[in-house]
């Protein structure tokens, strides 16, 4: 006995079967990759972060998710029109930042710094992940942030950082492990 099974082709945009509900306004999808969502994830959180309010308000007065459809909706249409915006001003700007996350997109255990030297058969693939590091990219984010801010008047912050201090990206002599004196 066999099983008949469709063939996924990762080449091709995978595109949902089931229909949204005629009541929920049609949005496109964004159209990016993980890169250049990560190098503008502090922009779409600043621009659209009302949106973003509502959205996780609505998740928890109700957990189905049908419930919060248009607000999620209003959320991609606000990123959407950050990443148009973004592309129409700092094209090449963006470009450099996301291609170099990208570059450097490492593999990594999960809680540990590098792969393990062991063969691959004997890995187990659900504790990795694939991380794309900012501070690896530190160059290319500041001629980013700085042309975002400069032609869309948005900076960026990382939230929960502490108020007193220099956000991480703006500090010219980073270290990012503990110093022995």
């Amino acid at each position: 006995m066999s099983t008949h099974r469709e063939a996924k082709f990762p080449d091709k945009d995978y595109v949902e079967p089931t229909p949204m509900p005629s009541s929920i306004p049609h949005v496109d999808e964004l159209g990016v990759t993980s890169a250049p969502l990560k190098s503008a994830s502090f922009f779409i959180g600043e621009h659209c972060q009302k949106y973003n309010e509502d959205f996780m308000l609505c998740k928890a007065e109700d957990r189905n998710p049908e419930h919060c459809l248009k607000e999620g909706r209003k959320v991609t249409r606000c990123a959407q029109d950050l990443i148009t915006k973004v592309r129409s001003t700092c094209l090449a700007e963006f470009n450099a930042h996301w291609e170099c996350l990208e570059r450097n997109n490492q593999v990594s255990k999960i809680g540990l710094p590098s792969p393990p030297s062991r063969a691959r058969a004997e890995i187990d693939l659900r504790d990795w992940v694939s991380v794309q590091e900012f501070y690896l990219c530190r160059k290319p984010e500041r001629v980013f942030n700085s042309c975002v801010f400069e032609k869309l008047k948005l900076a960026k912050n990382i939230p929960g950082s502490p108020e007193d201090k220099p956000q991480i990206h703006d500090k010219t002599w980073p270290i990012y492990g503990p110093i022995q004196k």
